[in-house]
């Protein structure tokens, strides 16, 4: 048998495997039979494989027996048994922690237990341990090592132990962690339910023979694990099943009916399971490993005498015989794997062809990448056409795409305020949920989300309160200048000055979101590549290793994008200012005072007299104290009107504002207030003033001297009129709504588009092409020859090689058992 790995050899003969019962003496004058050399050439050849299996990740179906049962059912008892010494391995509880893999060899050299351990991340074996304190020790440590480092309860990463010793079999068995009902003290709720679900996972695999044990006391009808068992293998035809602790029954049987019975398991396992009846000692006091030994034969002993002597009638021994007793079960076990190794050989011989060429090819790409590195013009080649691809991915993306799944990569509106770091619109004190929301998006779905929840966040702002002290400084020095159109230039300005203040922030915060959304992309855009490339056998070069390479084309993009948020918070600025210009101004006002109310108000008059010009702002009449009137809107009147916006659309709700024939207190809801005059002919009766809205054919302001008040409207004709402050509020309500809509709907929305997606689709892969290569090929080679790309690459070429050396060492030996076979 080839070799390569002395550690692993064991040169001594394994004994007969034949499914007899078979004393200690058989074994050993049976160890020179030429069949049982080609098993034992078999078996190691195997347990090379499923090391090199565990080290390296590989997925052979190897043929393995895997026990489950329940934590108090006697696996860890069964396996020291099968040992043939005692490790204390069910102090170690690893049961419930990590699963075993038990490679038992038979060599007739080792007079005491030679224990190895493989490395945790390695084919490889660290020395041989002897002493049964020290397996149990470092089961333990590595055990707590690893649940450490995972922050979890069980693990379902093996530990595989090698076990030489002149008194065990050629037997490789994987135990389980033991079902359980409840966690234990300190351990997660779920903790049953997570070992359940990884021993299903380790016992699913078709190649897998499940060694399933329960007590005896435990009826097959009130079975807790039978049916765990039975949807791993519903037929049981891969389930070898355990009775244990055989002797807890024994005492029960009183003739031989019930004992065939018991032993037939009609009913329950099928016609074609025959399940085995094992007790071992009870005895756990320390023990010498030959007394253990002698302990095991002679309950067997007990056990059958108990059967034939104990019971009337006895039971019948030509049926059940060879299923009764560990020897039994143990002879069978290795009998029935060394079967399955035979049967299996052919098809794991043209499995390892397979993963060798594959290899093989792997190592040559590798070897093809690490040259590659010195080819400027094959790398750059190569760089260019990964750049492109990014590119073209990311183009996809935005016209729409569901390839990689949105359900993993896409986002919610929360998750994209949360991880962008933005939070909530600024000056918007509701919760803006766009509809889709909740749907995890990416691309461009994600960004027309932004878009409309945009729209919603600007249409839910209104033109805020006015203090009247500032009213009245922008309303009086346009009075001050002349002509009839003071409060229109008031409430004007009022509106512009919000629009600037509200608004902008808004524009600044739609562009910091759509940039999040699109720098996302290019995480996507490298999986969808990933995902291509494995489905058409890779069309670019794999450029994987290539750290520094990485590294910079993420910036690249990563700037660029970037840019273009900068860009468009300076278009969207630059419109913000356009339709805020007092000339932009002058054609909206033109929609509102074409007979209106105002353009009847105002005529160009001119102070008499000694009294000073100034319009009366004031809401409280002579006979009253001054309270603090600031900001309260004027009374309610029956007529209300919707914000100018876009018609026909539903799907945005516009808050409500006044129309210029009504006062502004419908749009902020606040106390109806009564707004005197002041006294007029040095006293009287107060004046009520009528509301400006609902009379539009009014008197022309008359202005009066000697009072120092200017009133509105004709004290003589006993009609009440608002104030210029209610008119003012009212008006400015109308034209910031108005900016708002030519802002949102004709404006903002097409920058953002063409500013945004237009140069994602027609300029990127030209943005990072001029940052990534056009520059010297020294400074080129600095994204590839960076600390760290080729150290991955070598890395890598070290796994595969060593991956190669060892499978290829597997397919020597198993080469040499199929010219046996």
């Amino acid at each position: 048998m080839a070799n390569s790995n002395t550690y692993l050899t064991t040169p001594t003969k394994t004994p007969s495997s034949r499914r007899i019962p078979q004393s200690q003496s058989k074994m050993q004058t049976q160890s020179h039979d030429p069949i049982n050399s080609e098993s034992r050439s078999r078996f190691e050849a195997y347990n090379r494989l499923q090391a090199a299996a565990v080290a390296f990740g590989e997925k052979l179906p190897i043929p393995e027996i895997v026990a489950i049962g329940g934590q108090s059912d006697g696996k860890s008892s069964l396996l020291e048994a099968l040992l043939g010494f005692r490790f204390n391995v069910r102090e170690v509880e690893m049961g419930t922690r990590r699963p075993l893999i038990l490679q038992m060899v038979h060599d007739l050299s080792a007079l005491e237990p030679r224990c190895r351990f493989q490395d945790e991340d390695s084919e490889e074996y660290g020395s041989t341990i002897v002493s049964a304190t020290a397996v149990a020790d470092v089961i333990r440590s590595r055990t707590e090592a690893l649940l450490r480092k995972t922050k979890t309860a069980v693990s379902p990463k093996p530990i595989v132990m090698r076990a030489e010793y002149a008194h065990c079999p050629n037997l490789t068995i994987i135990d389980t962690p033991g079902f359980v009902l409840k966690a234990k003290k300190g351990e997660p709720e779920t903790t049953p339910d997570e070992i359940l679900s990884m021993v299903k996972s380790l016992a699913s695999p078709p190649h897998r023979i499940l060694l399933f044990l329960q007590q005896s006391s435990v009826e097959w009808c009130s079975s807790l694990w039978l049916d765990a068992v039975r949807e791993i293998d519903s037929s049981f035809r891969r389930t070898i099943v355990v009775v244990s602790k055989f002797d807890n029954r024994l005492k029960e049987f009183s003739d031989r009916g019930e004992v065939d019975r018991y032993l037939s398991a009609s009913g329950y396992l099928g016609e074609n399971t025959r399940p085995y009846f094992v007790a071992l000692p009870k005895d756990r006091s320390t023990v010498s490993n030959e007394e253990f030994r002698r302990q095991i034969s002679q309950v067997d002993t007990e056990v059958i005498r108990h059967l034939r002597e104990g019971v009337k009638g006895g039971f019948d021994e030509e049926k059940f015989r060879s299923y009764v007793g560990f020897g039994s079960l143990r002879d069978f076990l290795e009998s029935e794997l060394q079967k399955r190794y035979k049967d299996a050989a052919p098809a794991t011989l043209a499995l390892l062809e397979q993963r060798c060429s594959e290899v093989t090819d792997d190592m040559l790409r590798m070897d093809m990448k690490i040259k590659a590195t010195s080819d400027v013009a094959h790398l750059r080649k190569a760089a260019m056409l990964h750049t492109a691809s990014i590119s073209n991915h990311v183009g996809a993306l935005i016209d729409g795409a569901a390839n990689p799944a949105p359900e993993q990569w896409g986002k919610t509106t929360e998750e994209e305020r949360g991880e962008s770091g933005i939070g909530s619109w600024p000056g918007v004190s509701l919760d803006i949920k766009p509809p889709n929301a909740v749907l995890k998006l990416y691309g461009g779905a994600a960004f027309e989300r932004v878009i409309h929840e945009f729209r919603c966040a600007a249409y839910s702002i209104e033109c805020p309160p006015v203090s009247r002290e500032k009213v009245a400084n922008i309303l009086l020095a346009h009075a001050g200048r002349g002509g009839g159109r003071g409060v229109t230039e008031a409430s004007a300005e009022i509106a512009r000055t919000a629009a600037r203040s509200w608004l902008a922030p808004l524009l600044d915060t739609a562009c910091d979101r759509l940039a999040f959304v699109l720098g996302s992309l290019f995480e996507i855009a490298l999986e969808r590549n990933l995902n291509q490339n494995s489905e058409y056998e890779k069309k670019t070069e794999n450029m994987d290793g290539y750290v520094g390479f990485h590294a910079a084309l993420r910036n690249c993009y990563s700037r660029f994008v970037k840019n273009l948020a900068k860009q468009c918070k300076q278009l969207v600025r630059h419109h913000l200012d356009s339709v805020t210009s007092p000339y932009s101004m002058a054609c909206y006002e033109n929609d509102y005072h074409q007979g209106g109310a105002f353009g009847s108000y105002y005529k160009p008059n001119q102070a008499s007299g000694g009294g000073s010009f100034c319009f009366e702002l004031s809401d409280t009449g002579g006979d009253e104290p001054m309270k603090d009137q600031e900001n309260i809107p004027p009374e309610k009147s029956n007529g209300q009107e919707t914000t100018p916006g876009k018609g026909g659309e539903t799907h945005i709700t516009v808050p409500e504002t006044p129309s210029p024939d009504q006062p502004c207190e419908i749009v902020y809801g606040l106390v109806k207030k009564e707004i005197g005059n002041g006294h007029e002919n040095g006293g009287g009766a107060r004046k009520r003033v009528a509301r400006m809205a609902g009379h539009r054919n009014m008197e022309p302001l008359r202005i009066q001297n000697g009072g120092g008040g200017v009133l509105f409207g004709n004290a003589d004709n006993g009609l009440r009129s608002s104030s210029a402050y209610s008119e003012i509020c009212s008006s400015a309500a109308q034209h910031f709504a108005r900016i708002r809509e030519v802002l949102v709907e004709r404006s903002v929305t097409s920058t953002l588009n063409s500013g945004f997606l237009t140069p994602c689709r027609d300029r990127l892969v030209v943005a990072l092409g001029l940052d990534l290569f056009a520059v010297n090929d020294d400074k080129f080679m600095d994204m590839f020859v960076a600390p760290g790309a080729i150290d991955v690459l070598q890395n890598e070429r070290q796994q595969l090689q060593k991956r190669q050396k060892i499978l290829q060492s597997c397919l020597t030996e198993f080469k040499t058992v199929a010219r046996s076979l």
